[in-house]
């Protein structure tokens, strides 16, 4: 699984002109599946980004994580994250999973995340969508269950 994060201090998806998912102040997940990846992953990866020190505490310096101030986070299917464009000028998807593998474990990140307390909003899988965010920071990591990155 691959993700970008962004602190935010807000987040939305529009979905044909409809707001499908809000936050506050917290983390915007772009969020890929891989061919390989497994129930596993979704637990690691969510595990990891619930509990990243990327908040700053009282001193400005990143302490605290998404669950210690409280946050929310917004996922947002983007399979494009798994585009290879290492040649040619057209990018390679062929590592990233097929739609229904990809739905189940997209759900099950969600979920994952949704079980250590936090409030979760989402975009919709498959589906063209906006995505409207205020950075805080800006804040910006790349996670790779691969650790490829």
């Amino acid at each position: 699984m691959r993700t970008v994060i962004q602190r935010v201090r807000e987040a939305r998806v529009e979905v044909k002109g409809n707001t499908v998912g809000a936050i506050g102040s917290g983390l915007l997940i772009l969020l890929a599946v891989g061919r390989e990846d497994t129930t596993k992953d979704c637990d690691c990866l969510a595990s990891k980004v619930a509990h990243l020190r990327i908040f700053s505490d009282d001193q400005g310096q990143m302490n605290l994580s998404l669950m210690e101030v409280h946050g929310a986070a917004l996922v947002v299917s983007q399979f494009t994250l798994w585009g290879d464009c290492r040649k040619g000028r057209r990018p390679s998807f062929v590592r990233a999973a097929p739609p229904d593998h990809a739905r189940a474990l997209y759900e099950r990140f969600v979920s994952a995340l949704r079980e250590t307390g936090l409030t979760v909003a989402t975009g919709r899988f498959q589906e063209m969508m906006e995505v409207h965010l205020v950075n805080d920071g800006p804040v910006t990591l790349l996670l790779d269950t691969e650790k490829e990155f």
